[in-house]
C-alpha cells in the first residue's frame, strides 16, 4: 500500500518479495527515518547471542532515484535498552541496488536478544549523494588544523 503523496518528497519504489513483508513507514509526521521491520518465515525467530552479528531480511527490494542513497541506522530504543545496533552504521544502500533489503544487527548487550517477524529492527533515511571530483596535486593548501589526527582538537 502506497503512502499519500507528499509535495517535494523523493519518490522511492518498493517491491514486496514476501507477502509477509512490512514496507518501511514513518512513525510520526516529523520523523527523519522510516522504521524497517524483520521479515522472517512463519514460526522462525533469530536469537542474537551477545557479540553475534546476524543479517535480518526485510522481504522487499527498493529502487532509489539516481543521486540518492538509503542510510540504514540503528533504532535508539534497541541500542539503549538492549545493546542491539547496526554494526556498519550508517549502512549505505546505493541507488543501483535491486536485491532484497537486509539489515545487519549486532548484539552488544549482555543477554541474548530475540528478533521476531515484524519487529522494527532499524530505520532508513533517504538522503542525497554528491560525487566528488578528485584532483591529484603535489601541494595541499594549509589549514588551521594541519595534519593533526585523532584527538588533535582537544576532545577526550
Amino acid at each position: 500500500m502506497s503512502q499519500p503523496e507528499t509535495p517535494g518528497a523523493v519518490r522511492v519504489l518498493f517491491k514486496r518479495l514476501s507477502p509477509r513483508a512490512t514496507l518501511p513507514a514513518y512513525q510520526t509526521a516529523q520523523a527523519a527515518g522510516m522504521d524497517l521491520s524483520a521479515c522472517l518465515p512463519e514460526g522462525e525467530r533469530v536469537t542474537l547471542a551477545p557479540g553475534q552479528i546476524a543479517k535480518i531480511p526485510l522481504g522487499f527490494a527498493v529502487a532509489l532515484p539516481a543521486g540518492y542513497e538509503a542510510q540504514i541506522r540503528p533504532r535508539s530504543g534497541l541500542a539503549t535498552k538492549f545493546g542491539v545496533t547496526v554494526p556498519n552504521a550508517p549502512g549505505t544502500v546505493d541507488a543501483d541496488y535491486r536485491g532484497e533489503m537486509v539489515v545487519a544487527l549486532i548484539n552488544l548487550g549482555r543477554e541474548p536478544y530475540i528478533v521476531e517477524h515484524g519487529a522494527r529492527v532499524a530505520q532508513m533515511v533517504v538522503a542525497p549523494v554528491s560525487h566528488a571530483q578528485l584532483v591529484e596535486t603535489d601541494i595541499l593548501p594549509d589549514s588551521q588544523r594541519g595534519a593533526g589526527g585523532f584527538g588533535s582538537t582537544g576532545g577526550h
